[in-house]
């Protein structure tokens, strides 16, 4: 058993399963290596670090995320209609997630939401906004983190 809780500084290795509404597993670690992050360095949004502090190594709990402290709500403003000419050559249907690069030159993912003759909708939306998660965790270690 370790003296070390989740917090500030610390270094956490856990199994986690996170879930929509209707129970479908959207990501987790089970089948796989578990995901090691430092608390507060950005891998888990905060709405997932915040109810994890306190745990220390072999706990477990399940806990539900809102969408204001998952991916955000979907905002109707990250939908933007592009012309349909964009797109030539490009087999196109709803729900294909395809990358744009945004103004910076970085890249980002849009999902296919519409298609007319003239336009096509993309949304910019995280693909998890607007929805209630379930996030099911199991620590394995909690240790101070090291700096580099």
């Amino acid at each position: 058993m370790s003296e070390y809780r989740i917090n500030e500084g610390m270094e956490v290795t856990l199994h986690f399963t996170l879930k929509l509404e209707d129970g479908t597993v959207v990501d987790s670690t089970r089948d796989k290596q578990p995901a090691t992050f430092q608390v507060g360095d950005g891998n888990l949004p905060p709405g997932f670090e915040a109810p994890l502090t306190g745990l220390t190594d072999g706990e477990t709990g399940s806990y539900t995320i809102s969408p204001e402290h998952a991916f955000g709500q979907h905002n109707p403003q990250n939908v933007q209609r592009i012309p349909r000419e964009s797109f030539e050559n490009t087999e196109l249907e709803e729900g294909l997630v395809m990358s744009f690069a945004d103004a910076a030159g970085g890249e980002v993912p849009g999902v296919i939401a519409e298609i007319d003759d003239k336009q096509v909708a993309v949304d910019f939306n995280h693909p998890l906004a607007g929805r209630t998660l379930t996030f099911e965790v199991e620590v394995i270690e909690v240790r101070p983190a090291t700096t580099h």
